[in-house]
């Protein structure tokens, strides 16, 4: 029989969290983040959960291909632009937006031969120092767009570093970036893109004409712990799951796993999971990360292996070999193992563990919730 472990990606859960976020700010177009393979759900398997979105944003050209096969006609924007003046020529065939964040690419722009227009993002770097045209030359590069014959639209953006929480100890993570768009922009025509999942949550007034939603499409929280996900009524659209493949009883001072990392501190029955670090379990989750066995919360114990990991079965007497055991997301039983908590017990964001999802889990579209 195959290993007994699967992810279940619910594209129903995405549908749900987009329409959440659109409440949130409801006056505003919706693009939806789907980079790195939809932050590790799968693009095939995601998709017909997009349908209420205005528009798709992905990093390559690869990922946009596979979306116009799937059947998407609307906007797809590259969201780190072109990366060569060929590009371009793709950007054409595809009917794709783009974003145009340094200088270079506005020259290949105006060397491009191309029947239709291109609409662009032109990026400002507000404060985030990572791509992006600097504010006071914002207007310049603006100009340059505008005459050209290849560019019919310009759509202004920026990226808000801190819309997840406070900044250098001000009340407002975002007011700072704001100021500076609003001087370098605000008097130049076209839509503007301001607000990311944490902003659009945080900071709906700030939404602008287009929001950008990643990381609480697919069911985090972005300001975990200070809220959760179900805090912002999101729902979790993956949830890694695998089955207790054996059971131990351990004596008082017995270890498990390797390093005799974990002592127990009287008899106690641990489960061995059919997960571990080499299926995209963080590694680095000490003991006391929290799991989800047949319904009921419970710990891991020990160090997580390549293939396993140790859970501890004192709160669940029933469990046994064959129970599913909920790493993250939902567990069947209407409860949920939020990736976030996960995440924080290894040091890490919910973003990593959905991305780094190991190709050899078996994954599925739920058709109905788990």
């Amino acid at each position: 029989m195959p290993r007994p472990i699967e992810a279940v990606i619910d594209a129903g859960a995405l549908a749900h969290n987009l329409a959440r976020l659109r409440q949130r700010a409801p006056g505003a177009r919706q693009m939806v983040a789907l980079k790195a393979n939809a932050y590790g759900h799968g693009i095939e398997r995601v998709f017909t959960g997009l349908a209420g979105a205005d528009a798709l944003a992905v990093v390559d050209i690869d990922e946009a291909q596979r979306l116009r096969g799937l059947g998407w006609r609307g906007a797809i924007l590259l969201i780190e632009g072109c990366f060569e003046p060929r590009d371009l020529e793709a950007c054409s065939r595809l009917n794709l937006w783009h974003v145009v964040h340094r200088t270079e690419q506005i020259d290949w722009l105006a060397g491009h031969k191309t029947r239709e227009a291109h609409q662009v993002f032109l990026k400002v770097n507000t404060g985030m120092n990572r791509l992006g045209f600097a504010p006071a030359a914002a207007r310049a590069a603006w100009a340059r767009l505008a005459a050209l014959a290849q560019v019919d639209g310009i759509t202004l953006m920026t990226h808000l570093s801190d819309a997840d929480g406070p900044r250098l100890g001000a009340a407002d993570g975002i007011a700072h970036q704001l100021a500076a768009f609003d001087a370098a922009c605000g008097e130049l025509p076209g839509a503007a893109s301001l607000a990311n999942s944490a902003a659009v949550l945080r900071h709906p007034e700030a939404s602008g004409d287009w929001v950008r939603v990643g990381l609480a499409a697919y069911g985090a929280s972005p300001d975990h712990p200070l809220h959760t996900a179900a805090d912002w009524g999101l729902q979790p659209v993956m949830s890694l799951r695998a089955q207790v493949i054996a059971v131990q009883q351990v004596p008082a001072g017995g270890t498990v796993g390797y390093g005799s990392a974990f002592v127990a501190a009287a008899p106690m029955r641990v489960g061995i999971v059919a997960c571990g670090y080499a299926d995209g379990y963080p590694r680095v989750a000490p003991t006391g990360t929290p799991v989800r066995v047949s319904g009921v919360a419970t710990r891991t114990v020990g160090r997580v292996s390549m293939d396993m990991l140790a859970v501890d079965l004192t709160p669940c007497p029933d469990a046994g070999c064959g129970s599913w055991v909920t790493l993250w997301g939902a567990d069947g039983q209407g409860g949920v193992q939020p990736v976030d908590e996960v995440a924080a017990s290894a040091g890490t964001l919910a973003y990593e563990l959905m991305c780094a999802l190991a190709a050899r889990v078996p994954t599925r579209t739920q058709a109905k919730p788990l």
